[in-house]
């Protein structure tokens, strides 16, 4: 048995849920989130509480409850609190601009990149530099974030492209550069 899976989550006050079979809706002051699950999971709301059990003794259904259960607290969070992760561009004329709802990265390249922003994602760049993106779905922020990051991932010798903050060094290894002997 999971031991995740075993907690119930909590809805908080401002959170709305719905439930029909194994489609849950979260709607909050952050955003409105919907996933439908595998059908071999048992989802009820008891109270304030949501609580996710097998159907049956399967080694599938046994793998899927907990699976279900972590995303169901996901997206609980994302509605109520919401999701964030923050993007740093480093180099010598690299900058972003937001235009409507496309992002305009100048990095380095001969072309200006232009990324559209999903809807349910709110970009915000701050300096020219420093992007913050947001939302209430905890997989499509990170979606974003990563393929904003994929245009020009930090490069080793000289740490130029665009980074996560708080990224661990060993995702970003400096190298040291030729020396004259």
């Amino acid at each position: 048995m999971s031991r995740i899976g075993k907690q119930p989550v909590l809805i908080p006050d401002k959170v709305k849920v719905d439930i029909k079979g194994t489609t849950v809706s979260v709607d909050g002051p952050k955003g409105k989130t919907s996933k439908t699950f595998a059908p071999v999971v048992k989802i009820e709301q008891k109270d304030k509480t949501i609580v996710v059990s097998p159907l049956d003794e399967t080694r599938f259904s046994r793998a899927m409850y907990g699976t279900a259960r972590s995303v169901i607290n996901g997206m609980v969070k994302g509605a109520s609190v919401g999701y964030l992760k923050e993007l740093e561009i480093q180099g010598v004329g690299f900058k972003a601009i937001l235009k409507g709802n496309q992002l305009d990265l100048s990095l380095g390249y001969s072309h200006p990149i232009l990324h559209d922003i999903p809807t349910g994602v709110k970009v915000t760049v701050t300096d020219g530099t420093k992007l913050k993106i947001e939302g209430a779905d905890k997989q499509m922020v990170g979606q974003v974030t990563a393929e904003i990051r994929a245009y020009y991932p930090p490069e080793p010798y000289k740490g130029k492209g665009v980074r996560i903050v708080g990224e661990h060094a060993e995702r970003v290894r400096r190298k040291e550069g030729k020396t004259v002997a």
